[in-house]
């Protein structure tokens, strides 16, 4: 399929994709992608804005132009311009823009119901935009709008059209599957058709996304000879958008082993650029920019990739300046972990890798997402709160709460082995938890509990979740020595409770350490 051809890519995202229902960049915005797109991610064109369309937009324009001219790159920017005599192209010309995106009508129907006009008047009025803006020294790339309708219902309109300019001042001559109703299949064909025909033209084909075949039908596009195509970040665009920057890109590299001349590097920073400003957030499993998309779920598929790379495509995550995840969940089993493990450089025990496992898919069945970052953290407190050495065992408890009524715990612990059992109100769940194992200490084994002088409640530090809460308790002993214990959990009473018993093991057994 032309091995190492280049592919040009033109960005719409500035024009088509604010067509997106809910989303209008500010002129500052549009500069600041702008710069991404050509700087970083450096497409081959961007397309920021159509004409006439207001104040703002043209300011918008200016600003960009600006930029493009002082970095050598103007002539990569296009406005979208309409077959309206000299209007468009003064507009386009006043910004300081050198291409107009000529909106012509590509399909029978469109001519003679939209303009009201005949083929040959419609070819008229082209034919003076195209000399009027060859004389303003403005250069012109030809939309044939809506050309799959005009392809499969009036191909002899098209190729009337075609006839009478393909001769004529065209840079390239711009495709669009206005509707997103060509399959792949028609989609070569009637792209093939063009370019047989018309061999020395260049052609762009536009895709949108309505049948969800956006990228497929680009590729067809491709397939048949077209030597460029239109993209959005994110997939934006008008319905249901336009073919995703990012997917199109990795299918012309890997599956077609095309050339494009984007860095990928930079992709998934457009993605939350354009995500950020447009208020349209992007779908974890989205391909390549989403969330979840190098992360494995399945402990097999963790295991497999210990084993030579069982489960990896292509689409190492490296490319995109990114790395390869294993969840930590219900379904992680042991091989996720001990990956997860390694890569933080905590080696533990096989006991020790089953206790945490075992934490791990109890936060996991209760619809907990654990990350890696929060790993140590469970780590710690598995350790910690799991020694064999534990003097004080919390047996079992209750607490509940009612509306009108104080809230009441109910708990059984063991204290060097002798049980103990007790309830209490309080102000709070945790408050009537304490005072429980205040009336214990007090009452059954007459001894000083300690006071509690400061509670705090954090995420994890580095956590990204709030699948863990963090509670740090400090006790003052009855000497005065000032003591803290930690304790982690999905619920932050449970995690308090835990803390609490840290600190009576601390208590009890005095050579422990905090």
């Amino acid at each position: 399929m032309g091995a190492g051809k280049q592919i040009e890519i033109m960005d719409c995202t500035l024009r088509d994709g604010e067509q997106t229902n809910g989303v209008s960049f500010l002129p500052h915005e549009k500069l600041v992608i702008a710069r991404a797109l050509l700087s970083d991610v450096k497409v081959d064109r961007i397309e920021v804005a159509s004409a006439r369309v207001s104040e703002g937009e043209k300011e918008a324009v200016r600003m960009i132009c600006r930029f493009a001219k002082a970095n050598r790159l103007l002539h990569k920017i296009e406005v979208l311009g309409f077959v309206d005599g000299k209007q468009s192209v003064d507009w386009i010309s006043a910004c300081g823009c050198q291409v107009i995106n000529l909106l012509a009508k590509g399909s029978l129907k469109h001519c003679a119901l939209q303009l009201k006009k005949t083929p040959q008047e419609h070819i008229a009025d082209i034919l003076n935009v195209l000399s009027y803006a060859e004389a303003q020294g403005v250069k012109v790339n030809l939309y044939l709008e809506d050309w799959s309708s005009g392809m499969k219902d009036s191909p002899d309109y098209v190729f009337q059209l075609m006839d009478a300019l393909h001769d004529k001042p065209v840079l390239r001559f711009m495709l669009p599957d206005t509707l997103g109703i060509l399959t792949p299949h028609q989609t070569e064909t009637y792209m093939g058709m063009m370019t047989r025909r018309y061999p020395d033209c260049h052609f762009d084909f536009h895709a949108h996304n309505d049948y969800d075949l956006a990228v497929a039908n680009s590729l067809a596009a491709v397939k048949a000879g077209a030597r460029g195509l239109h993209v959005t970040v994110n997939g934006l665009g008008e319905r249901c958008g336009n073919a995703p920057l990012s997917s199109v890109h990795v299918v012309l590299k890997d599956m077609c082993h095309m050339a494009t001349p984007i860095d990928e590097c930079f992709l998934v920073d457009v993605t939350h650029l354009v995500e950020g400003y447009s208020g349209i957030a992007v779908s974890p499993n989205t391909p390549v920019v989403g969330d979840n998309v190098f992360t494995q779920v399945a402990g097999v598929h963790a295991d497999g990739d210990n084993k030579d790379k069982l489960y990896c495509n292509e689409l190492a995550p490296e490319r995109f300046g990114r790395h390869r995840e294993y969840a930590l969940g219900k379904n992680s089993g042991k091989a996720n972990i001990i990956q997860n493990l390694n890569e933080l450089g905590l080696e533990l025990t096989p006991e020790q890798t089953k206790a945490v496992t075992k934490r791990i898919t109890q936060l996991g069945d209760r619809k907990e997402l654990v990350t890696q970052d929060d790993l140590p953290y469970i780590v710690s407190d598995v350790l910690k709160h799991n020694t064999p050495n534990e003097v004080v065992k919390l047996l079992s408890y209750m607490v509940s709460t009612s509306y009108g009524l104080r809230p009441i715990a109910s708990l059984k612990i063991s204290v060097h082995g002798t049980v103990y059992e007790e309830d209490a109100s309080g102000d709070g769940q945790y408050d009537a938890f304490v005072k429980a194992l205040r009336k214990i200490y007090k009452h059954r084994l007459n001894r000083v509990f300690p006071l509690l002088e400061n509670y705090q409640v954090s995420i994890p530090p580095g956590g990204r979740t709030d699948a863990l809460v963090q509670t740090i308790i400090t006790w003052r002993r009855e000497d005065g020595r000032i003591f803290r214990t930690r304790g982690l959990d999905a619920d932050q009473t449970e995690a308090a409770i835990k803390a609490t018993i840290k600190m009576l093991n601390i208590i009890e057994a005095p050579e422990q350490e905090n």
